[in-house]
């Protein structure tokens, strides 16, 4: 299979953007790069990967978003993979509006499987389709910010410029800062 690669420039770091057909299939952070290609070979095989610039307009709209337009991501086709029970999950965490959060419980409630939440969070940290397909926006049912394959810092940055970081208890909310990367494309 053949797919285009997007490099994005981001405050936190280079994104990864694979398209083709129309959709988004991969979505991910540069110092991630074993894991996007892992994800793609095991639903597609061999892959091969063309560098392309702005694939769709998708790259286009990513920048946007990181830009502060947090609705960009709305309604970019995205082919995810994914067990039925993955794909439910991911559609529900496209339901989770910019500048909201939910909780696994939440989400797992919202699925009519209230006893699911460790499986909405494994299906939530195989998500292949970062920022597109929210997953920094699930966070622990105390508030916390529990696990994000991208990095705490980055899910820390995320939700901070959507507006919806959660203060921790006892904690002013404040974001802190996560200073621009340069990421090895070497995995």
């Amino acid at each position: 299979m053949e797919l285009s690669l997007d490099e994005i420039e981001s405050p936190i770091g280079v994104i990864l953007l694979v398209a083709g057909g129309g959709a988004i299939h991969a979505l991910d952070f540069a110092d991630c790069a074993a894991r996007l290609r892992g994800s793609l070979e095991a639903r597609y095989g061999a892959v091969a990967l063309r560098s392309a610039a702005d694939p769709h307009g998708f790259s286009s709209r990513v920048r946007a978003y990181v830009g502060g337009d947090l609705g960009a991501l709305s309604g970019i086709p995205v082919e995810p993979g994914g067990t039925a029970f993955q794909r439910r999950v991911w559609a529900e965490l496209q339901r989770i509006p910019a500048s909201a959060t939910r909780t696994y419980g939440e989400i797992a409630a919202s699925l009519g499987r209230p006893s699911a939440s460790r499986a909405v969070g494994l299906a939530n940290g195989r998500n292949p389709i970062s920022l597109v397909i929210p997953c920094h926006r699930v966070i622990g049912a105390g508030g916390g910010l529990t696990g994000y394959a991208g990095g705490i810092e980055r899910k820390r940055w995320l939700l901070a410029h959507e507006g919806a970081l959660p203060a921790p208890r006892g904690e002013s909310g404040r974001a802190g800062g996560l200073e621009p990367t340069r990421p090895s494309l070497t995995a």
